[in-house]
């Protein structure tokens, strides 16, 4: 009596149910999960099947030892345990099942993936198809409103919040911090949420306690939407001591917040978006036009953020949370606090994403893969767009996005799952493929979410087929045409030219010809890649050599000039003449600016100034500049220094210096003139040498010791930058201590010297060194014992000067295996 009331109480007859024969019992199965290793849930928990057995449903669960419920407990509930699932009318699941398990002319429910055409699915939707399979997707389970009946929503978001919280306190530790977040382990590691939480809530007695260091500054969550994911996600963290905040007060959070608590803010779309054309935001008219809205999140709420809880839906017209360039930009922002001994300051302010939807390339553009339950943590860095797991000490933001966070609580997943499923269980058991599917007596909900029904999309979903046709389509037109490559000639064949060789044939749709007078050095740079090639050309100013620049310039779409800067004008107009674009890394000189009408007729572009010095430094510069701009300040004084400088360990020769260019230009350049503005006055140096005696100390890296020299005219950018209130100028090249002396050394005896010599002739027998030095300092008559001295006098008496001229002298020498002869010697120059 006691059970019968039980049952009446408890266990009403399912809905959906009624016209059914009672003779034949409608039949479901529970399939077991075999996608994942981590997948312990299930559609249906022990009880909710408990309800369906006692309306009158035979439950087969299919044997599993790896799911979060026993087969006891399904046994208990009147479940029958057996592999054999084919008497059931349907058969469910969460994940996808094996394309060789299925069984045709079943119904089956589970989350497909197929609604994009991901083409991943798509053999399991031709088994589907074929073996007239109806196919429901939770997915699509919706109500009136549009909003999904079924999901885990709300665990997805507890599940994640649990993971960047343990992330967080690793993370911190491999900055140098403990913290309390140590202490919180990764979802899974907790029986259910009630434990996770109560850890939570202890991590946030010890924050209460003054536990986080105070050089991490104030903490702040930034939650995205306001669903079930983001719900979910702050119902965990309110266990911490939390003060939410409007998105407008952010500022004055990091600027004067407590570490003893941590901040929060939900950031809804009007928070962020702007209309393109000015006004307020209007929801409904963004849920129809949001391409009509750009996002300002990188700029007013990203900035201040420690850490991002991304569960935001992103429709692909809507702008983006963050773009590849934003998130380089928010690792330039600083962490807040200036390090001491042992309490160093974090590198940047923002910690850790967890992008919780899971929506690769969506919403946050640099979202690329899905980390898994197994290795749940990436560090990205955007400024080389490489991640790394494992090394939570690497240069980069934290990243977490698994993509099934709810099977890490998996018994209470189940339960609330099964919970919205279970009404409408009724009617999923009536589909059994004997009606027409546009009679199909189900509600909306159910009979909307069928994908397949006997064989075929429902109306609903034809357009997969459609999306598929395409895409193969345009894979096969991809197969059967041959794209013609991209031509790209560089020339010279120096020191620089072997890094762009490389990087431009990473992308195979690139032809790289190398051109260059040294056959030997152009074949050894290209023999490597399989879409790079090398042609001889006649270096020159003569005919033949223009003939043979004409014609390789005509075969090629883009020329990069890697020549030196004298000859980049030759082959500038040979390049207007063929309407062929072309790149150097020079400064821009008069006579090339003089082509600029004759290039913008040709519709020709001439880049130059794209190297680091100029190139890099510009566009430094010019994010300095425009971030003064943006926060209302002015640029008053502007000092950059900029040098290829080698790694202290290897910068062990008398030059501190080693060569990455052409070894002639590196020492030339240091005879031209300079001039630059400070403090209001113009200062000139002159050319000739005065350069070098202009060095100067610079204290930019502290610990190295480092020595600059202005560099050209640094007062022409003030006009290029847009500076015009500037009373300070210099763009200065950067060398270690010591350079300078050395080459002042060789200067001095006449080393840098570019006349022309009639005894240094190709034709004439080699000399020795201590003659071409005696000829230099001219002493036609001195023997080798004496020289020595006679170049100590021309030095000033300066030892430090004459050790750097030895040295370099004896590095030479060395060289050469000790033949002491100057022709060899100046060709193994470029060896220092």
């Amino acid at each position: 009596m006691l059970r019968a009331v039980r049952f009446a109480l408890g266990f009403p007859r399912l809905p959906g149910l009624r016209g059914m024969s009672s003779r034949q019992p409608p039949v479901l199965a529970i399939a077991r999960e075999e996608t994942s290793i981590w997948e312990r849930r299930a559609p249906l928990n022990p009880l909710q099947v408990q309800q369906l057995v006692r309306s009158g449903i035979k439950v087969i669960v299919q044997p599993s030892t790896r799911r979060a419920y026993s087969m006891d407990e399904y046994s208990q509930a009147g479940a029958v345990i057996q592999d054999n699932v084919s008497e059931a009318t349907v058969i469910m699941s969460i994940k996808t099942i094996p394309v060789d398990t299925l069984l045709p002319d079943k119904t089956y429910s589970f989350f497909s993936h197929t609604i994009k055409a991901q083409e991943a699915n798509m053999p399991l939707l031709d088994a589907v198809l074929d073996k007239r399979i109806r196919l429901l997707d939770y997915e699509t389970m919706k109500n009136h409103k549009g909003q999904r009946v079924v999901a885990f929503g709300q665990y997805a978001g507890m599940a994640g919040m649990i993971n960047i919280l343990h992330g967080v306190g690793l993370r911190l530790l491999a900055f140098g911090h403990h913290t309390p977040f140590m202490h919180i382990g990764t979802a899974h590691n907790y029986p259910n949420t009630s434990a996770a939480k109560a850890a939570v809530a202890s991590v946030g007695r010890e924050i209460q306690y003054g536990l986080l260091p105070s050089v991490l500054g104030p903490i702040v969550f930034v939650f995205t939407g306001s669903g079930n994911v983001s719900q979910g996600a702050q119902e965990v963290f309110k266990q911490l001591p939390v003060e939410m905040v409007h998105p407008s007060q952010l500022p004055f959070v990091v600027a004067s917040g407590d570490n003893r608590r941590i901040y929060g803010t939900i950031v809804n779309r009007e928070d962020y978006l702007v209309h393109r054309h000015g006004g307020e935001f209007d929801k409904e008219y963004c849920n129809v036009h949001p391409e009509m809205y750009k996002s300002e999140f990188a700029t007013t709420i990203a900035p201040y953020m420690s850490v991002l809880i991304n569960g935001t839906y992103w429709d692909p017209r809507s702008p983006r949370l963050l773009t590849y360039a934003d998130a380089k930009q928010l690792l330039t922002v600083n962490g807040g606090s200036v390090s001491k001994p042992g309490e160093p300051c974090l590198p940047h302010r923002l910690l850790a994403i967890c992008d919780i939807s899971a929506d690769l390339g969506g919403s946050l553009e640099f979202m690329t893969e899905c980390t898994s339950i197994d290795s749940p943590f990436l560090i990205y860095n955007p400024v080389n767009n490489e991640s790394v797991a494992g090394d939570m000490s690497a240069s980069g933001m934290l990243i977490s996005s698994i993509d099934n966070m709810p099977a890490q609580i998996p018994r209470e997943a189940t339960d609330f799952f099964g919970s919205h499923l279970q009404p409408f269980i009724g009617e999923v058991l009536r589909i059994d493929g004997s009606e027409d599917f546009k009679n199909l007596s189900v509600s909306p909900t159910v009979k909307d979410s069928l994908i397949a029904y006997n064989g075929h999309l429902t109306p609903n979903y034809e357009y997969i087929q459609d999306r598929r046709a395409k895409r193969e389509a345009k894979a096969a037109e991809a197969r059967c045409e041959v794209t013609p490559a991209q031509k790209v000639l560089i020339l010279g064949s120096g020191y620089v030219s072997a890094p762009v060789v490389e990087y431009l044939t990473r992308n195979e749709k690139y032809a790289v010809t190398v051109a260059s007078n040294v056959a030997s050095d152009a074949s050894r740079l290209v023999s490597q890649y399989a879409n790079a090639t090398h042609k001889y050309w006649t270096l020159g100013h003569d005919d033949k050599s223009e003939s043979e620049l004409k014609a390789l310039v005509s075969e090629h779409d883009v020329v990069i000039s890697l020549l030196p800067p004298s000859l980049h004008i030759v082959v500038a107009k040979v390049c207007v003449a063929s309407s062929k674009h072309l790149v150097t890394c020079s400064y821009t000189s008069p006579e090339m600016r003089k082509l600029s009408g004759a290039a913008e007729d040709a519709g020709v572009t001439l880049l130059n100034e794209v190297g680091l010095d100029p190139g890099i430094d510009h566009m430094l510069a010019m994010q300095c500049f425009n971030e003064v701009s943006k926060h209302g300040g002015i640029v008053e004084s502007f000092v950059s220094w900029c040098g290829g400088l080698p790694a202290p360990e290897f910068s062990d020769n008398p030059l501190r210096y080693k060569f990455s260019w052409n070894p002639r230009s590196v020492l030339s350049n240091l005879k031209n003139s300079a001039r630059y503005l400070k403090n209001g006055k113009l200062v000139d140096v002159p050319a000739g040498g005065w350069l070098m005696h202009s060095a100067c100390p610079v204290d930019v890296i502290p610990g190295f010791n480092l020595e600059g020299v202005p560099n050209r005219d640094s007062t022409i950018y003030s006009e290029k930058y847009g500076l015009a209130s500037l009373h300070t100028i210099l763009r200065g090249t950067l060398r270690f201590l010591g350079f300078f002396n050395a080459v002042q050394a060789l200067d001095q005896v006449g080393l840098l010297d570019d006349k022309e010599h009639a005894r240094l002739n190709p034709s004439l027998s080699p000399l020795r060194w201590c003659d071409v030095m005696a000829m230099l300092i001219s002493q036609t008559d001195v023997r080798a014992i004496d020289l020595k001295s006679c170049v100590y006098e021309l030095l000033g008496r300066d030892l430090v000067k004459l050790s750097a001229l030895e040295k370099l002298m004896n590095s030479v020498i060395s060289c050469l295996h000790g033949l002491d002869y100057v022709f060899p010697v100046l060709q193994t120059w470029a060896t220092l």
